[in-house]
């Protein structure tokens, strides 16, 4: 089946279709990073108010996450300090925008928002209109072409990927349509515009400038609206207050001499009877189930 498949193609495909896409690809990223960096204004500095204020839920977040890495009373300490904190509102930037009885913020009105929701859209116009331009030209003058032959075999599913504007059902599904050669220098040149541009470039195309709005925050709510941290701080306080602690070394001599075949002796098993205070009913009863630490003996 490959013999009867075998295609020759001429050397002028190569030189004057394959090439030249390849090479207008490489210079329209290139333009398109110097643009982008001319048209995209210089990062402000975050106000100190504003990071303590996004940086105040994570930290919430990390105490449910992480808490049972620490002490009891360490958790417990963090625990009513932050939902103190979040009940009072001590992390909120604007506490008076806060307030139920205030207006709501209008967040066209905020500079900073607006300048994020610009970039946004300027990122996003350069990585739609030469795109446009480069696809609708090989649609007009290579429309049709295939251009070069994949040297490894793959599955019939990489035939729709592969041969895009080729209508053939018995082709090989290792040829490669002039369109499809486009998509993949589209986003497989991101390598070589690293080497050229360095890492942090703007000439590949940026996934995440097209997928989100810029300007926002995860849970912030809908597109286009300021977040509402006294909301957030009030369901993160919720959180935390039920969040159990559980500490992961509670008996940790124990589960250490188990995991190596040991027997644990009786003396550290008194010594942790002694030492140790019940918290709960359960403790209470199996500590005078035991004999408990003042029995006499």
């Amino acid at each position: 089946m490959a013999d009867s498949q075998r295609m020759i193609l001429d050397p002028a495909i190569r030189d004057w279709v394959l090439i030249p896409i390849m090479i207008v690809m490489v210079l329209v990223g290139v333009l398109r990073h110097h643009i982008t960096m001319l048209i995209t204004s210089a990062p402000k500095t975050p106000q100190l108010k504003a990071i303590r204020e996004s940086k105040a839920l994570l930290r919430g977040m990390r105490l449910r996450t992480l808490g049972n890495s620490i002490p009891q009373h360490a958790f417990a300490s963090r625990k009513a300090y932050l939902a103190d904190a979040f009940e009072k509102g001590k992390y909120i930037k604007n506490p008076e925008a806060n307030k139920e009885t205030s207006t709501p913020v209008n967040p066209m009105s905020d500079p900073d928002m607006m300048e994020g929701m610009m970039d946004g859209m300027k990122k996003q116009l350069m990585n739609m209109v030469p795109q446009m331009v480069i696809m609708g030209w090989i649609n007009f003058f290579f429309q049709g072409f295939i251009v070069i032959k994949l040297p490894f075999p793959l599955t019939p599913r990489f035939k729709q990927m592969l041969q895009s504007g080729v209508d053939t059902r018995d082709m090989d599904v290792t040829w490669v349509s002039s369109l499809s050669w486009y998509f993949l220098n589209l986003f497989g040149l991101g390598s070589v515009f690293s080497l050229i541009l360095g890492d942090n470039n703007a000439a590949g195309v940026d996934m995440t400038a097209m997928g989100s709005m810029p300007g926002m925050m995860p849970g912030a709510g809908q597109p286009g609206q300021a977040p509402d941290f006294n909301k957030l701080f009030l369901a993160e306080k919720e959180n935390i207050m039920i969040t159990p602690h559980v500490w992961d070394l509670e008996d940790v001599e124990e589960r250490l001499l188990k995991k190596y075949g040991k027997t644990v002796t009786k003396k550290i098993e008194q010594k942790k009877t002694s030492h140790t205070t019940p918290n709960n009913v359960r403790d209470k009863i199996k500590q005078k189930s035991s004999g408990g630490p003042n029995k006499r003996r």
